[in-house]
């Protein structure tokens, strides 16, 4: 992307947010966030017993993770979020109108997969039902685009790379 804009990786657990974020901040030459780093000790402990966050739980991840985008304005980089309600992704427009929506998509099951061969991470299997209930894809109106999960890292991140220039071609990025 020749100007340099906050990518947020979005998507349900388990869909390769923080493995495809730093390939894609790597592929665009520009810094790489962990979205899961902003989460306060109580939320992940939260998670770590089987608990969905509720929107309280999540109004100052995602505050702080917009902080960081706004403080990246015009510098380019990328973050992880989950970003699963439009409400969400309006909280980190909020704080950092310029970003741009990477929405990582994927079969049920290849995703339930690929959580349960993970290891050392809080979020559990029990919580993707969850996760796909309350999913709400990107909207027309919002600025971003969906790439599918399958494949390697490396071809879902290319395609992610390619996805997002073919955006800022059809002059649709802020």
């Amino acid at each position: 992307m020749s100007t340099p804009h906050v990518v947020v990786v979005m998507g349900v657990a388990g869909t390769g947010k923080t493995t495809i974020g730093p390939l894609l901040a790597a592929g665009l030459g520009v810094p790489y966030a962990e979205g899961d780093d902003f989460h306060p000790a109580a939320n992940i402990a939260k998670m770590s017993a089987g608990t969905p966050l509720d929107d309280s739980d999540r109004w100052p991840w995602l505050d702080a993770i917009g902080q960081w985008a706004h403080g990246r304005a015009g510098l380019g980089g990328v973050v992880s979020s989950s970003a699963l309600k439009r409400s969400y992704r309006d909280r980190l427009r909020a704080g950092a109108p310029g970003v741009v929506f990477l929405h990582l998509t994927g079969d049920r099951q290849l995703i339930e997969r690929r959580m349960a061969d993970r290891k050392g991470h809080f979020m559990p299997t029990a919580l993707l039902d969850s996760q796909f209930a309350t999913l709400q894809p990107l909207q027309e109106d919002e600025t971003g685009v969906a790439v599918d999960v399958s494949g390697t890292p490396e071809e879902i991140s290319a395609r992610a790379v390619g996805a997002l220039r073919r955006l800022e071609n059809q002059g649709s990025t802020p």
